[in-house]
């Protein structure tokens, strides 16, 4: 039986509690970051939730900074891994930033560079530490 991913841009209050809350479970509960890092740049933030039979099962962002488009904030609940939730997530993402969206970057925990490796991103520069996980750097590389 297939799963049925559904993801969709959210700004309301409701739907936005419950990226936060997916994000809480995967990134403070279950990763151990701090809190205080979880939570920052939200109101210049793109965001995204993914559902799976209509529950809540991930959740993304996108923001533009200084250097260009970053894709942060990739989270599935643990009982919807495996199902395509990340997948759809990037899916997802990336269709939705601007046309004129040059560089695209994010910084990857090192066990997630497979995914977006499918989608074009390389890893730039060396491994590095954010909220005491491993992570690299990715680009997406652009279509010749």
């Amino acid at each position: 039986m297939s799963t049925i991913v559904n993801v969709k841009k959210v700004s309301e209050k409701a739907e936005l509690d419950k990226v936060f809350a997916v994000r809480r479970v995967v990134f403070v509960d279950e990763q151990n970051c701090p809190p205080e890092l979880e939570w920052e740049f939200e109101d210049e933030s793109t965001h995204f939730l993914a559902e799976v039979d209509g529950q809540p099962a991930g959740a993304s962002r996108w923001r533009k900074t200084d250097k260009g488009y970053k894709l942060e904030r990739f989270a599935v609940l643990k009982e919807n891994r495996g199902q395509g939730v990340g997948q759809a997530l990037v899916k997802a993402v990336l269709n939705d930033l601007p046309e004129d969206a040059q560089y695209i970057y994010l910084h990857a925990q090192v066990q997630a560079t497979p995914l977006y490796k499918k989608f074009g991103f390389k890893e730039t520069g060396p491994m590095f530490e954010e909220a005491g996980i491993q992570h690299y750097k990715m680009v997406l590389e652009p279509v010749k």
